[in-house]
């Protein structure tokens, strides 16, 4: 590999050729400041905050470090008095046209611009003008956009692009360019899969979850109602984070003990109903392949995945399984099973989520999801937001003492744990189905489906016959996934995993927002995913179907695996959606 000779600030250091300035400064200890940036994703040289002076041998002149290559012999300066005020002078001009409301606005501390004007010792625009305003979108269950707050940094756009549905875009020019929809439409006239990519890679808070937590404060508030709230496998890797704590922390029982203290009637874990999705989707694969069914069948637990086939490929529904996701399932099962056995009108139940997903809040909203009559969750908050609720609490979170989830519904097995990395549905629906048909004891480590490449494959002997696992991650993965499916199924798989966000649930786009430059530097996804990973190896039972909450439930409510009680609970549907209407 040929490598290139630099100096940093004075510091030499040898890089690849066709390495920019910016990634030799990285390799130098030197973090030049971006807004626009994301490794090979957004590289397009816009904001001009990471701009350096650099001198090739004809005097300094300022270039933009991020797609700048380095030449032989290069001298940078990050941070020269010209430079400082270069970037100071870009920031006043963007905070011209900036609402600048941060007191109130849930990004603030947290917030790539307001962070940068500190460092920089920027208060106010020096610049007085035409100042455009834009209504709020708030179309959309799941989202809110304010592009009063918008730096037209394009990272949504890019983060769009990358999941494939391109929704988002530059409209207009000069002064009144602004980032929306085509036509001006709102975002719910869109093919939009609410998967919330956009909003963790924002650096302010021009897109941001719907915050639903007020609702909650208010039902738990409410001496007439049991509000009862679950958790997803991935959150305990990742809410530590929104309190300062190193990435891949596991902060289960942390998390288990502020629910408690925050009034919650019940604290249930998620991972009990992942399990009992396993359990279901596992036996509707086995009788898929028994009986002749449709293969191969999809799993649907990601709802941002499930929107994108009902928009994008609706001919191909019949491959995904029927199963509802493990949050809906957990819902059905807290307003029948548990309120019948404590005698709690399901009317008088408030049941809460917490998941890293923002497209769980359309999820909720869905047809075929109210087993009891009413709605099986009826509100789904994201890492996020949860994170705001502790502080808003006072809840000391980084001191709390371990606590345990409430039993029955949080008993799990390690299978139900690795369902917030990408494989691990398949990896735990394998497991079972391995058991079932060839009558093995033991779980099996299906490493083949770990890691977070877009797309990986595996082959498994089920019942004496080759059974092909094909794995996709992030809708441009599934896109391929699907496409090859329309052209005959080529690979022959016969069982495939679809998370609409890259990497699963660890990266979902409702977990704690990290500032670019760690995004671009360090492996959010395998950091996260390794917690999940590391609890399932230490767990004594590893097999959904082993799980003895799963047998107690199966015996004492449901008629045995998929029969009619359970499928009306745990079993739905899909709609085929039109791409696009205008209003």
């Amino acid at each position: 590999m040929d490598m290139i000779n630099v100096k940093i600030n004075g510091i030499a250091v040898s890089v690849p050729k066709g390495s920019t300035i910016l990634e030799a400064a990285r390799k130098a200890g030197v973090e030049i400041p971006t807004l626009c940036f994301m490794k090979e994703k957004n590289e397009i040289g816009a904001c001009r905050i990471c701009v350096v002076e650099a001198n090739e041998g004809r005097g300094f002149r300022i270039v933009t470090s991020c797609v700048y290559p380095v030449s032989e012999g290069m001298e940078v300066l990050t941070n020269s008095e010209k430079i400082q005020k270069a970037r100071k002078t870009t920031l006043e001009l963007i905070l011209s046209t900036h609402d600048k409301k941060c007191l109130s606005c849930s990004r603030s501390t947290n917030c790539e611009l307001q962070k940068l004007c500190r460092d920089y010792g920027v208060e106010d625009s020096a610049f007085e003008g035409f100042k455009p305003h834009y209504e709020l979108d708030y179309s959309t269950p799941h989202l809110v956009r304010d592009n009063n707050k918008c730096i037209l940094c394009r990272r949504c756009v890019a983060a769009c692009r990358e999941q494939y549905v391109s929704v988002i875009g530059a409209n207009d020019r000069g002064i009144d360019t602004n980032i929306g929809q085509a036509f001006n439409l709102s975002l719910n006239n869109t093919p939009c899969i609410s998967c919330g990519q956009c909003t963790v890679v924002c650096p302010t808070g021009a897109l941001t979850e719907r915050d639903d937590t007020d609702k909650i404060w208010a039902a738990l508030a409410d001496p007439t109602k049991k509000v009862i709230v679950q958790t997803a496998p991935s959150v305990r890797a990742t809410l530590g984070e929104c309190f300062g704590m190193p990435i891949g922390t596991n902060v289960e029982g942390k998390m288990a003990a502020a629910l408690r203290r925050m009034g919650f009637h019940k604290v249930f874990d998620t991972d009990f109903s992942a399990d009992l999705t396993i359990v279901e989707e596992a036996n509707e694969l086995v009788e898929r392949i028994k009986n002749g069914g449709v293969l191969p069948m999809i799993t649907s637990c990601s709802p941002g995945w499930v929107k994108f086939c009902e928009f994008y490929y609706p001919d191909l529904l019949s491959h995904l399984s029927t199963c509802k996701s493990p949050q809906q399932m957990m819902g059905a099962v807290i307003k029948t099973y548990w309120a019948e056995k404590n005698g709690v009108d399901p009317k008088d139940i408030v049941s809460v989520s917490v998941m890293p997903c923002t497209a769980k809040k359309f999820e909720i909203g869905r047809d075929d999801q109210s087993t009891a009559g009413v709605p099986d969750v009826d509100i789904a908050i994201t890492t996020r937001e949860l994170g705001r609720m502790i502080e808003r609490a006072g809840i000391d979170f980084v001191n709390l003492p371990d606590e345990e989830f409430d039993n029955p519904l949080s008993e799990d097995t390690g299978a139900a744990v690795i369902f917030g990395a990408t494989g691990g549905v398949m990896e735990a629906a394998v497991r079972t189905a391995n058991a079932w048909l060839n009558g093995a004891t033991t779980a099996i480590d299906l490493e083949a489906v770990r890691g977070t490449k877009g797309l990986k494959e595996a082959t498994v002997n089920v019942a004496g016959t080759d059974l092909k696992l094909a794995v996709a991650s992030g809708a441009a993965a599934a896109k391929y996934v699907m496409d090859q499916l329309k052209a005959g199924n080529p690979n022959g798989w016969g069982f495939i995993e679809i998370m609409g966000c890259p990497g699963g649930c660890v990266n979902g786009g409702g977990q704690p927002i990290q500032p670019q430059h760690v995004r671009d530097t360090v492996d959010l996804k395998a950091v996260r995913a390794k917690v999940l990973y590391d609890q399932d190896k230490n767990m004594p039972l590893r097999m959904s179907h082993e799980s003895p909450a799963i047998k107690m439930i199966y015996s004492e409510w449901f008629d045995g695996f998929g029969g009619p009680k359970a499928h009306h609970a745990l079993h739905t549907s899909y709609t085929p959606r039109k791409k696009y209407r205008r209003d």
